[in-house]
């Protein structure tokens, strides 16, 4: 692996340190199950050791401590859904600052505080525009949750942790090569403070996948020899540029159709199919090849549909596929073979598989409503920071994330050009999407953002 990156396996390391100091746990791992074979049934063999690996506790209460000042960057509909969560989940958090690069959606995000708290934000915590990041993260707050266009996060990620906060991130952590080498800088950083911070992959934080990952660590389908992964189906939103915006705010408006702020939703999306995989398995991508197209996207630039050939670091290949166009088929999902059996999450159901295509475990919903009564992964990926930051105790999945979403970008890549892309090219590339003349204010050339055709240049 190259010089400068931070590999999955050192991830898992320092994640078996947390576990170690008592925040991990079994959870519900292993607990939720309708087998056809009981747990005191075959013995299996680990394909890691127990103890290496993270396992969160799912804990569905706060801890008990002082209280938490809290701002939230990005106020769109993905910040005020966090900050939602945590005001649901949580009692001694407060709210203290909000940043957005527009004024209503900056007053939405305070409307939700009053609503479900009953306090204000003060006028002097709203901060509006380019800079107002810098605002909340100066503001005293404790801790950030970063929820901006993905194109910013390694920004706003950088700067939070210079200023020693704790960072909860939505996925994914940037869209280049230019945004991964960032991240991993900033990580490093931040292990040395000792700051905790979670990311958005909320499958990490899911009940049915915590469990199927327990099981396939325990051994249940052997060595792992391949996979798929896909998400089809999700028709994005579309706010086309209307009278008197300028160029800068119909791109943030419009942040989700725009390469350099999305990454592509391969990027921006499907890397949730690709993380579970990478998660499972341990590995990164040594190349991809592979298509994509756009069909009938109504703006933006990029494509529709991408279908991929991942070639992992063992040597294993793992196919990817996703798409967003009305009226076609699914399905969201995620898929791996071992050589005992297999695992996957088709058709709502977490099911492990032997060789013959029995089932020989499942995962039950309807027991799980019955032991718990916070089943949100996005609910309990917000209690678990908290809980690491109240305790002092180390959480950092930033490293994890950041092989995952270069996963995709090196997806993208290969089918908008048509070329295998090799990891250690990649994260050694110049490619950097940071526009010339990206300001909310004024024109921009626009020529700069064509469509891609594989093939040419």
């Amino acid at each position: 692996m190259e010089k400068n990156s931070i590999s999955r396996r050192s991830f898992l390391k320092s994640s078996a340190l947390v576990g170690a100091a008592g925040m991990a746990g079994t959870g519900s791992a292993g607990l939720l199950t309708s087998c056809k074979q009981a747990d005191t049934g075959p013995k299996y063999t680990p394909i890691r050791e127990p103890g290496s690996y993270y396992i969160p506790g799912l804990e569905e209460t706060e801890a008990e401590g002082r209280e938490l000042k809290v701002g939230l960057i990005g106020c769109g509909g993905q910040g005020r859904g966090d900050l939602r969560n945590l005001m649901q989940c949580t009692k001694n958090v407060k709210i203290t600052a909000l940043g957005d690069a527009f004024i209503d959606r900056l007053n939405d995000a305070a409307a939700d505080v009053q609503k479900m708290k009953g306090y204000e934000v003060p006028e002097s915590n709203r901060f509006v525009g380019l800079d107002a990041y810098k605002k909340v993260i100066d503001s005293g707050v404790d801790a950030v949750m970063i929820v901006t266009p993905p194109f910013f996060r390694p920004i706003h990620y950088q700067y939070a942790v210079e200023k020693g906060k704790h960072c909860f991130m939505e996925k994914p952590l940037f869209v280049d090569p230019a945004g991964y080498r960032s991240a991993v800088a900033t990580t490093r950083q931040l292990q040395a403070k000792n700051l905790c911070v979670v990311v958005g992959t909320q499958r990490h934080h899911e009940r049915s996948y915590v469990a199927g990952f327990q099981k396939v660590m325990d051994g249940w389908i052997g060595d792992i020899t391949g996979g798929a992964v896909y998400w089809n189906g999700t028709v994005p939103w579309t706010n086309l540029p209307k009278p008197g915006m300028s160029d800068g705010e119909g791109f943030l408006r419009n942040w989700v159709n725009w390469k350099w702020l999305s990454g592509d939703h391969i990027v921006e999306q499907h890397v949730h199919n690709l993380d579970v995989f990478t998660w499972f398995s341990g590995m990164r991508p040594e190349s991809v090849n592979g298509v994509g197209a756009r069909h009938r996207r109504p703006s933006g630039d990029q494509f529709d549909s991408f279908s991929l050939d991942f070639i992992m670091e063992n040597g294993i290949h793992v196919h990817s596929m996703c798409r967003q166009l009305a009226g076609a088929a699914g399905p969201v999902a995620e898929f791996i073979q071992g050589t005992k059996g297999s695992w996957a999450t088709l058709d709502n159901q977490h099911v492990i598989k032997d060789l013959k295509g029995e089932v020989i475990w499942k995962y039950s919903f309807d027991e799980e409503k019955e032991k718990f009564k916070v089943n949100s992964p996005t609910q309990l990926e917000l209690l678990n920071w908290i809980n690491h930051i109240r305790a002092g105790k180390f959480i950092e999945q930033a490293s994890e994330l950041a092989v995952s979403t270069m996963m995709a970008v090196m997806g993208r890549e290969a089918a908008y050009t048509g070329r295998i892309i090799r990891w250690n090219d990649i994260v050694a590339s110049p490619m950097d999407l940071t526009p010339p003349d990206f300001a909310l204010t004024g024109k921009m050339d626009l020529t700069r953002y064509p469509i891609p055709v594989p093939g040419r240049g």
